[in-house]
């Protein structure tokens, strides 16, 4: 990319990430193009947000036309596209739930915090408000939310004071004794994602929803990054058979529009004034969400979706098995993958080197390469994905 954009960028934005200076212009599916019209096979779709492909021509077409409408009135009016994709959540999920929509996953699970909070101050004699977590865990970037994820490193002194009330644990198993009296949810997500792409045991989690719904402490599973079948079926939650109280949603949803949803059984909790937001759910980013069920619904009722998993996982596989001085597990579920690399040093190697060849992939926790492609992802992109990702990994190896 130019000198002059690079240092455009470096002077006027506020930098919270460590930046790979390369100027993508175009996108088509899972293939992105540089300014110099080099391509690259993505599989990492913007850390799972781009579900349906880059440039989808039925998302752009139906931004389009909602844009050319209506963008936004605010909340204090009926949206009709908002309506409409509540009510396909409610059926796609399965549960019965109203949605409340943010803009994002941090807001989706701040807004889930608060549900629990009032639910606590609602429905016992004595306030209940404490929260529990999972180790390795990750629920965003707010102040609340932050403090809500389970990584020590997330929690520094530098924006301390933290909300009080949360609570972390290695294991489902830990959970059940550190519940108290005070004790209104546990957050968790079915596959932590930042946390290494890491699922639980169906059945643990299974006794685990059992457990809190017999106790009345609500159980908020943060499906950011897991939903809009991001591991096969609509919702983690339905893969593995529980009924949560409380689902958070974001990322694919959109498929690049910024959107979040909080959809809970406790359909009644909030009050007017209890909760907002300017954006959420406007005409502009629920338009583009229900053109991207519409598209993933076809995917995965014609049976292309499970064909794109199993093909995907086969050749991913193969690279662990060719490469297993390289890596040491092979984890995840659906298109929710990782590589565990045998250590931090070489995982920076195996991601440089692989964008140098051309494919992109990402880090998760400490060890872990991560792997998040486009659920519309085609089988000669995936076999080129990986043929350069098995070239880059024996450059690596070759020293």
């Amino acid at each position: 990319m130019s000198e002059q954009l690079e240092q455009m960028d470096k002077e006027y934005v506020l930098h919270t990430y460590a930046r790979n200076y390369v100027n993508f212009k175009k996108g088509i599916n899972a293939t992105l193009f540089d300014e110099n019209d080099k391509d690259y096979i993505d599989f990492t779709s913007g850390i799972a947000v781009c579900s349906v492909g880059h440039g989808n021509k039925r998302v752009a077409d139906k931004i389009y036309e909602q844009i050319s409408n209506i963008t936004h009135i605010s909340n204090l009016y009926c949206i009709e596209p908002q309506a409409k994709l509540a009510k396909r959540l409610k059926e796609l999920s399965g549960y019965d739930i109203r949605t409340f929509f943010s803009n994002s996953g941090a807001e989706a699970n701040e807004g889930a915090i608060k549900i629990a909070r009032k639910y606590g101050e609602t429905k016992f004699e004595n306030k209940r408000y404490k929260v529990i977590t999972l180790e390795h865990s990750f629920h965003g970037r707010t102040i609340t939310t932050v403090k809500a994820t389970g990584q020590s490193s997330m929690h520094t002194p530098n924006f301390a004071p933290y909300p009080d009330g949360f609570s972390y644990h290695n294991k489902i198993d830990d959970i059940y004794n550190s519940i108290d009296n005070e004790t209104v949810a546990v957050m968790i997500e079915l596959v932590q994602g930042e946390g290494g792409v890491q699922p639980f045991d169906k059945k643990e989690i299974q006794e685990l929803a059992k457990f809190l719904k017999e106790n009345d402490i609500l159980l908020i599973i943060d499906e950011v990054q897991t939903g809009v079948f991001r591991t096969g079926e609509f919702l983690a939650s339905n893969l593995y058979e529980i009924e949560p109280d409380i689902v958070t949603l974001a990322k694919g949803l959109g498929g690049g529009v910024p959107i979040g949803a909080i959809m809970t059984t406790h359909k009644d909790i909030f009050s007017p004034g209890d909760h907002g937001s300017t954006f959420g759910g406007n005409y502009l980013v629920t338009a583009a969400a229900l053109e991207v069920l519409d598209i993933l619904e076809e995917v995965k009722d014609s049976g292309v979706l499970d064909e794109t998993i199993i093909y995907f996982n086969a050749k991913l596989n193969e690279i662990y098995e060719k490469n297993r001085e390289i890596f040491t597990d092979n984890v995840g579920l659906g298109l929710m993958r990782g590589l565990r690399v045998k250590d931090a040093d070489t995982l920076a190697l195996v991601i440089k080197t692989a964008f140098e060849y051309g494919v992109l992939v990402l880090k998760a926790g400490k060890n872990t390469l991560r792997l998040l492609p486009a659920l519309t992802i085609s089988k000669e992109e995936i076999n080129e994905g990986f043929k350069r990702l098995e070239n880059a990994l024996d450059k690596i190896k070759q020293g």
